[in-house]
């Protein structure tokens, strides 16, 4: 796949009848599909379909769709946030919780962002957004900063995915309260914490409790480096 085609677009055909499409027309059907029934679902030969379209139609507009899916993924992630003015902290919650609300608008975007690709402009950018907040005024290495982001945007991946799956806790406990019925005295602490929970609430509360963790874990390490210096 060309990474040009990313960043620079693709040069609109100048021979035979005038483009009936565009490449955002294309994509915004691509993506409507892979919202409704899945990446798998979205094929050169489908897009064209819900066009109108023939298959070899498209080539005029991009290579294939591995192209394709490129530009979904930067259409639909959006452009990086422009993050509150703040400490470092409150603009990482804010980019941490825009990115997880773009993986739950876009659930095929967790599965289409994983593994060696190709990355376009906004992608990136939003590395760079996330970069700029963190700052080198943390203290922290460069490979640091770059590791900070890695388990940020991890965490609003992995809980977009259960989300996706209908894994949320309320399931999860829907999913175990027979068994627990019958087999619980064997797992007490299992138990007692979901007792616990079912009297004084606080479900469905783990992308937050664990973002709020790593953010305290980065702020004890910023500040045992400013202390050192």
């Amino acid at each position: 796949m060309s990474v040009e085609f990313l960043w620079d677009g693709r040069a609109q055909p100048t021979r035979g009848p005038k483009p009936a499409l565009t490449l955002e027309g294309i994509t915004d059907v691509a993506i409507a599909v892979a919202d409704t029934e899945g990446l798998a679902a979205v094929s050169m030969q489908r897009v064209a379909a819900e066009l109108g379209k023939t298959k070899m139609s498209l080539y005029r507009y991009l290579p294939g769709k591995a192209e394709l899916v490129a530009l979904m993924i930067e259409r639909a992630i959006g452009e990086p946030p422009e993050l509150s003015a703040g400490s470092w902290r409150v603009a990482l919650t804010e980019w941490s919780e825009r990115l997880f609300a773009a993986y739950l608008r876009h659930p095929w975007s967790v599965d289409a962002t994983v593994g060696r690709r190709p990355l376009g402009p906004r992608e990136l950018g939003w590395m760079e957004c996330a970069l700029a907040a963190l700052g080198t005024s943390s203290g922290l290495t460069g490979a640091e900063r770059l590791d900070a982001i890695a388990v940020l945007a991890g965490h609003a991946r992995m809980l977009a995915q259960q989300s996706a799956a209908r894994l949320d806790e309320s399931g999860m406990t829907a999913a175990m309260s027979e068994v627990m019925t019958r087999h619980g005295a064997r797992f007490p602490e299992l138990t007692a914490a979901m007792r616990e929970t079912a009297v004084e609430g606080g479900q469905n509360q783990a992308f937050t409790f664990g973002l709020d963790r790593i953010l305290d874990g980065l702020a004890a390490l910023i500040d045992r480096r400013s202390a050192r210096s």
